[in-house]
C-alpha cells in the first residue's frame, strides 16, 4: 500500500469514526443506548443532557440551555451525516473542529480538564482540524459543489 493510499484511507477511517462519535453521543442522549447508568451511558434521555448543558453554560440564562441543547444536537447531527456523505467535506469538518473545540474549552473551564481529557474531545477536535487540511483525494470520497471552498482557500 503506497503512502497515499494509506492516507486517504485513514482520512476516511477518520471520517467514519468522527461520523459515528456524533451519531452516538446523540443517540445517548435520547435513551437509545439505554438508561443513565448503564453500561457507559451518559445521560440516557434528553433532561439529562439538557442539565449538563447547563453545568456547562453556566452563566447562560436558564431559559437559553434548551435552544443551547438543541443547537448542539442538530449540529452533530448535520456535521455527521455531511462526514459519511463527503458533502461539504472541507467546511464541515472545520465546522467540526470549531464545535468540538467549543465543546473542550466549555468543559474545561466549567468542570476542569479530566472529563474533556477522558473523553477525547480535544483529540476529536485536533482530528476535525487534521481532516478539513487534508489535500482533496486524501480524504476518501468526497462529493462537493462548486461553491464549496477547496482545501487550500481560507475560510
Amino acid at each position: 500500500m503506497t503512502n497515499t493510499m494509506a492516507t486517504s484511507l485513514a482520512g476516511t477511517v477518520l471520517r467514519i469514526a468522527l461520523s459515528i462519535s456524533y451519531l452516538s453521543a446523540v443517540a445517548d442522549r435520547f435513551g437509545l443506548w439505554g438508561d443513565v447508568g448503564t453500561g457507559s451511558v451518559a445521560w440516557g434521555n434528553f433532561d439529562n443532557f439538557l442539565a449538563y448543558t447547563s453545568v456547562l453554560n453556566w452563566y447562560a440564562p436558564a431559559p437559553l440551555i434548551p435552544l443551547l441543547g438543541w443547537t448542539a444536537t442538530v449540529a452533530e447531527v448535520v456535521i455527521a451525516i455531511g462526514l459519511l456523505s463527503g458533502f461539504w467535506l472541507t467546511w464541515l469538518a472545520y465546522s467540526s473542529f470549531a464545535l468540538l473545540l467549543l465543546f473542550a474549552l466549555t468543559m474545561t473551564i466549567a468542570t476542569g480538564p479530566e472529563a474533556a481529557l477522558s473523553y477525547s474531545v480535544w483529540t476529536a477536535a485536533m482530528a476535525s482540524f487534521l481532516l478539513a487540511t487534508l489535500p482533496r483525494g486524501l480524504r476518501g470520497y468526497e462529493f462537493s459543489l462548486k461553491s464549496e471552498p477547496s482545501s487550500s482557500e481560507s475560510l
